[in-house]
């Protein structure tokens, strides 16, 4: 798997890039199990499987990349034809492309819940946030991470306050704030991340602690990490469109059956360095969700259309997302 910035994949797209032809897919993703459907599919060949029962055969190529403003730049350069990112910026570029490129969600890639977490003894909530407190996620503003903690600043102090802590927010790829946040030292001395990182820090270094739940922000389980195309790569590849769709379905039922097979799939693919047994706890906790469906979705876009992040106000879920089977029981 290629690490390219949205700058590089764009100049490399614009040069060497013929017409978008069915049979061929771009797949970019970030860092966590958040992506597990994903290596899942990559490990079995799953989309080049589904292909070849709709008589395509399929080319996939997968990138990685770090933050929604990458992943969204790179989508709308023409480089990837499927975007891997946080809800956040999946509502943030749906509601700018609406009327043009019309980019809306292709399906979840599972519920999980999200820790704030801090080395800060003094820091019990998010209201005991400070100047001297810096904030590790993928994408300031942008991201789900900071989307959620926007709306949790909201509940806090009212809506008016809702960008109240972005200013102890910094950009940084999961893998380096976990590094940060478990050696300490440095002025990070927090991360809103996702498994596996925020575990890895919370058992790596024993001032690590949750000082706020996506969960309990959003009001239960909820989809954080979704999948994302435009409506022309829709329009124009059918048949690979479903074949990955369905190849995310198969994936989640593997992973729901095999959580042992799931976890060293993982740690293959991703060539991560997570304890497996760490792994396993959080493909089996039981607030971990596995569906291609998106959930609980919906109420993170009605508090972004009431803040004025996003311009256009979705009647439901299924404004931003294409209707497909395979999620048609989202929320």
């Amino acid at each position: 798997m290629f690490k390219l910035t949205a700058a590089a994949l764009a100049l490399s797209f614009a040069l060497t890039a013929p017409a978008q032809a069915e049979g061929r897919i771009r797949i970019a993703e970030q860092f966590g199990v958040v992506y597990l459907l994903l290596n899942v599919a990559q490990d079995q060949q799953l989309i080049e499987k589904q292909g070849k029962k709709l008589g395509v055969e399929i080319t996939v190529e997968r990138l990685q990349l770090s933050g929604g403003s990458a992943v969204n730049d790179a989508l709308l350069s023409g480089a990837i034809d499927i975007a891997g990112a946080g809800v956040g910026p999946l509502l943030t570029i749906w509601d700018r492309t609406n009327g043009r490129q019309n980019v809306k969600g292709v399906a979840s890639l599972g519920s999980f819940p999200y820790y704030l977490v801090s080395t800060n003894p003094k820091v019990k909530s998010i209201a005991d946030l400070t100047e001297k407190d810096r904030i590790a996620l993928p994408a300031v503003t942008v991201s789900v991470q900071s989307r959620i903690l926007q709306y949790a600043a909201a509940k806090q102090w009212g809506e008016k306050e809702f960008a109240r802590l972005d200013k102890f927010t910094q950009t940084l790829p999961h893998p380096d704030a976990t590094a940060a946040v478990i050696a300490g030292g440095t002025e990070i001395n927090g991360h809103f991340g996702n498994p596996p990182f925020q575990e890895q820090e919370l058992a790596g270094n024993p001032h690590a602690h949750i000082v706020l739940n996506s969960y309990d922000v959003l009001g239960g389980p909820s989809s954080a990490t979704v999948l994302y195309a435009t409506e022309k790569f829709r329009n124009e590849n059918p048949k690979t469109y479903r074949a990955f769709t369905a190849a995310l379905a198969e994936a989640a039922q593997y992973v729901a059956k095999n959580p042992e097979g799931a976890a060293d799939t993982y740690l293959r693919i991703s060539k991560s360095k997570v304890d497996r047994e760490l792994l396993l706890k959080i493909i089996r906790n039981p607030q971990v969700n596995f569906s291609v469906a998106p959930q609980n979705t919906y109420s993170l876009a009605q508090f972004l259309y009431r803040v004025g992040a996003i311009k256009k106000q979705p009647a439901s879920w299924r404004d931003y997302f294409f209707e497909d089977p395979v999620i048609a029981n989202g929320s």
